[in-house]
């Protein structure tokens, strides 16, 4: 009998100014020159909204009371590769100080601002379905890379 494999658990930030909306670029070898939220991993213990609050601040030095964040939509991402499949909190930012700032330039090449209308074609599909789904679907839940006929 095999021992189920716990998922990973990832954090997503969708900073929003007015129609704006900041991306960052990724620069590491998963998604690299593709665009998605500034995210991360949740630390052992750490409550979601706070993993948010610290991602943020690691990627970008803007700060964000974890208490302001609203939990927009959640994604059940299906890796396929053998690896854990991931389970996504995106969260939405609206009330945040500080200019942002690339923190991580191993892992980011830019930060940049796009208009929630036209957001860049490079994203990444999983943090795709998640900016997508917090958009359209708010509170919503989406399973990203399920195969067909396997039971989520």
């Amino acid at each position: 009998m095999s021992v189920p494999v716990k998922p990973i658990i990832d954090v997503h930030v969708i900073v929003r100014a007015g129609e704006k909306l900041l991306l960052s670029q990724r620069g590491g070898p998963y998604g690299h020159g593709q665009w998605h939220a500034p995210s991360g991993k949740l630390d052992p213990q750490e409550k979601p909204a706070v993993g948010a609050a610290r991602e943020l601040k690691e990627e970008t030095a803007l700060d964000v009371d974890p208490e302001s964040l609203t939990l927009l939509h959640t994604v059940v991402h299906h890796q396929g590769d053998g690896t854990p499949d991931r389970i996504g909190f995106f969260y939405e930012a609206t009330e945040f100080s500080g200019d942002p700032i690339n923190r991580e330039p191993d892992k980011c090449l830019a930060l940049k601002w796009f208009a929630e209308h036209d957001l860049p074609a490079e994203l990444i599909p999983y943090p795709a379905a998640g900016l997508h789904g917090s958009l359209t679907d708010p509170g919503g839940l989406t399973y990203h890379n399920w195969p067909t006929g396997m039971r989520p």
